[in-house]
């Protein structure tokens, strides 16, 4: 047994990564934190031992178990003084935690990753790197971004998805013909917001059956079929019986608040082989562990492998052109976590969402290319000529940006589009260019 399996520190040559998650943290703490030595602690604390030696972390259980700082790199890099001026020293910091120690789940890797030491100062997950091992647990999405084309039969575009608006509180009939109207203009998917589920007022059963009726009728009118992603977020078991309810009424896709309900409850519903259908999961929540600069969890761990992981087809992100607070770059890494190899999980459609209208088209697709399902709510149904014109407006966006034609020409040819683009040339004040 070696010796310095004993200690909670290695050199990265020194370990086997086909063995370790390997967790990137950021940290700030005052100069007069010794971080060189607290960042093995840490690794301790999240592993085999506590702040006191206990009898039980045996040399067997550290040399099999114990986690290890592999890294600690201090930015900027200070090699003969800290200057006087400096309050507070910032550092990068990896540890590799023994996939044994987690299991091929999510729960205790964010136990383990996030865990205890979430509440011990300025400290943020910034990624993990998963060993084949652990991720060839997981099944991931049923159909990714080629399944759901095939079933859309739609492959060389964008994908169109409408939020239908109000987000809650009107009845079915009323939610219908909102559903009908945009699918006559032209979604792709129409998804609940995400403040409607199973309501007293509006069950997930009366919403499926009817507005699959106007999917048929919308497809024998138009040729164009339209994914529906019914809201079954709930506790549990009942979000698996809103779910059994939905397939049984004929729905094509479900949505699920996953950070809400928590990812493992999507996974169920991903590798349940009953439910074979798309399922689009919702960010909200997520903001409370990623909008801090020193705390919590990175947005595209949380927007992008740690959902696509759980089973995801489709994962609705903040887009940096409407009303979302997100940086581009960010935004583009979010996508990129959802769309880029991953072992043997599917690539994902990332869906840029947040008060996006037919003028943020052109940025959409030049920031992220075609594989993105771009989500409007208020975009389609406040155009002045109504939903089915609003939807119009952000498909002719689409055809117009794809042929290359700006839409300050474009506009010329389509009159829903030339209507929206008066109406929301830069709702923001972002300086979204047509």
């Amino acid at each position: 047994m070696k010796e310095e399996l004993m200690f909670p520190v290695a050199l990265q040559d020194g370990i086997d990564f086909d063995d370790y998650i390997i967790a990137t943290y950021f940290v700030s703490f005052p100069k007069e934190v010794p971080v060189y030595q607290l960042a093995p602690a840490l690794a301790v604390e999240q592993s085999t031992g506590t702040w006191v030696p206990v009898p039980g972390e045996t040399l067997e259980v550290k040399s099999k178990h114990l986690a290890r700082v592999i890294g600690i790199y201090e930015a900027p890099d200070f090699e003969f003084e800290v200057p006087r001026e400096v309050e507070n020293r910032n550092y990068i910091i990896q540890v590799a935690y023994p996939e044994i120690n987690i299991d091929r789940q999510i729960p205790m890797l964010l136990t383990t990753v996030v865990g205890n030491i979430s509440m011990g100062g300025r400290i943020k997950l910034l990624d993990l790197r998963f060993p084949k091992k652990y991720v060839d647990g997981f099944k991931g999405p049923k159909f990714g971004i080629e399944g759901i084309r095939k079933l859309l039969n739609v492959y060389d575009r964008p994908l169109l998805n409408n939020m239908i608006k109000p987000c809650t509180g009107y009845p079915v009939e009323v939610g219908a013909e909102l559903f009908r109207a945009a699918a006559l203009g032209g979604c792709d998917i129409i998804k609940d917001d995400e403040l409607i589920a199973d309501a007293p007022f509006n069950r997930v059963a009366d919403r499926v059956k009817r507005y699959m009726e106007i999917e048929k009728e919308v497809y024998e009118q138009k040729g164009e079929h339209t994914l529906y992603t019914v809201n079954i977020t709930d506790e549990v078991p009942k979000i698996f019986e809103n779910a059994k309810r939905a397939i049984e009424n004929g729905a094509n896709a479900l949505m699920v608040n996953y950070l809400a309900v928590g990812f493992t409850v999507m996974r169920a519903l991903a590798e349940d082989p009953d439910i074979n259908v798309p399922i689009l999961g919702h960010m909200d929540v997520t903001g409370a562990m990623y909008m801090s600069p020193y705390h919590g969890v990175s947005s595209h761990l949380l927007l992008g492998k740690l959902p696509r992981l759980a089973g995801a087809d489709i994962v609705v992100i903040p887009a940096p052109y409407g009303k979302a607070s997100v940086l581009k770059e960010k935004f583009i890494n979010n996508a990129n976590n959802l769309r880029f190899s991953f072992y043997h999980i599917k690539p994902v459609f990332p869906m840029p969402s947040g008060g996006i209208t037919p003028s943020m088209v052109p940025s959409t697709i030049k920031d992220l290319g075609k594989d993105i399902v771009i989500g409007s709510g208020g975009g389609i149904h406040a155009h002045p000529e109504g939903p089915i014109a609003g939807a119009k407006a952000f498909r002719q966006a689409i055809e117009a940006t794809m042929k290359g034609i700006p839409l300050s020409e474009a506009k010329n040819t389509y009159r829903e589009l030339a209507i929206a683009l008066e109406k929301w040339s830069d709702p923001f004040g972002k300086g979204i260019g047509i």
